[in-house]
């Protein structure tokens, strides 16, 4: 009898037409937890700078790039890869670099590596460093504990000698 009073009643013939509604949510659930393997995502392959690809200005990234064009600026990463047809006019840091191209500025890193078509014009400071037979190399080579955190602390006495600047304004008195 409970359902034949259901049946005839319209209520729960609305409730009826709800539970289709109900698979329409779960439907929506399903493009969620498709969303969800997006989420992995987050960890997302090198950005490539193609060789046909002329960057003027600075590069920052937590992520990893891979550069096989130009690039006239400075460039900050997580992993740095120089391909062999590339040029760096700049200072670059990364806690890893792969130089398999051309730089010409600073090189600051943890792990910095030279392959045998490297060719670096400027100093290198690192923590470890392994540079492959053939590189071509021109600069000096200076072992940190931290090379990343000098950048910051040479970043921060540019600071005080702006802050050396008011001085011309009581000059202008």
């Amino acid at each position: 009898m409970f359902s034949k009073s259901r049946i005839n009643e319209p209520g729960p013939k609305q409730a009826e037409a709800e539970k289709p509604k109900a698979p329409e949510a779960s439907s929506v659930t399903k493009p969620s937890t498709d969303y969800v393997p997006a989420a992995p995502k987050g960890k997302a392959s090198a950005s490539v700078l193609s060789s046909d690809l002329t960057v003027v200005g600075n590069l920052r990234t937590t992520g990893d790039i891979q550069v096989e064009g130009t690039v006239e600026g400075d460039i900050r990463a997580h992993l740095l890869t120089v391909g062999e047809s590339a040029t760096i006019r700049g200072e670059i840091v990364a806690d890893d670099i792969v130089v398999n191209g051309r730089v010409i500025g600073r090189v600051r890193g943890l792990k910095v590596r030279l392959t045998s078509t490297a060719r670096v014009e400027g100093d290198i400071i690192h923590k470890t460093i392994a540079i492959e037979s053939g590189a071509h190399f021109e600069g000096s080579v200076q072992r940190q504990e931290d090379p990343l955190a000098q950048g910051r602390s040479s970043a921060a006495p540019s600071p005080a000698p702006a802050a050396a600047a008011p001085t011309p304004k009581p000059d202008e008195l």
